[in-house]
């Protein structure tokens, strides 16, 4: 084997490592965030349609934070700072949101559940974070996250020790949604009639 087959040979393995490495840089997010959703790690929570058909005596404190991201020019709270559910039982919690500015601002809210090993057992139903709120100029809203502690808690050993969970949010600004961006068409009247 001469010296320029080998070269070639190490360079086309160099530059099969570089594809491969920029390929799973660009897949390390999505199978990242698809590992903390399977397993609740990092305070990532879960999703269903429907709460457990089992609801226990204990109870646990759920309290509600919120954030905004630097420059975002919202005023984001939760309404109630707390609640005390039973493990099981669906919770009703709303967050308020207000845009003082002289234009519409479009949001996204990412979230937390600390401690982390509460986050693989607490469950959201619906909530205003799956998708992409827009306030218009001086507009307030209240948002419901609907919500319960998994009863497979209990069967966690770490977890089953959780007395309190906090439920967190911080808003991001995004940019605008084209359908909210655009002027909306106004129906002109008919001259004729």
């Amino acid at each position: 084997m001469t010296g320029s087959v080998r070269n070639r040979k190490t360079m086309f393995g160099l530059a099969g490592l570089g594809v491969f490495m920029l390929g799973m840089s660009f897949a390390a997010v999505p199978l990242y965030d698809l590992f903390c959703r399977v397993t609740g790690y990092g305070g990532t929570t879960s999703v269903s349609d429907t709460a457990p058909d089992v609801i226990l005596d204990r109870e646990v404190t759920v309290r509600f934070a919120a954030s905004v991201e630097r420059g975002m020019p919202w005023s984001f709270r939760p309404v109630e700072t707390s609640m005390t559910v039973r493990i099981g039982e669906t919770g009703l919690a709303f967050y308020e949101a207000t845009n003082p500015t002289d234009r519409p601002v479009a949001g996204t809210a990412s979230f937390n559940v600390t401690p982390f090993s509460a986050g693989g057992h607490f469950t959201k139903i619906a909530c205003f974070c799956f998708t992409e709120q827009v306030l218009q100029p001086g507009e307030s809203v209240k948002m419901p996250v609907t919500f319960y502690v998994d009863p497979s808690i209990m069967e966690d050993e770490e977890a089953a020790l959780v007395h309190t969970i906090t439920l967190s949010y911080t808003f991001h600004e995004t940019d605008m949604p084209e359908a909210a961006a655009a002027p909306q068409a106004v129906d002109a009247p008919d001259p004729a009639g």
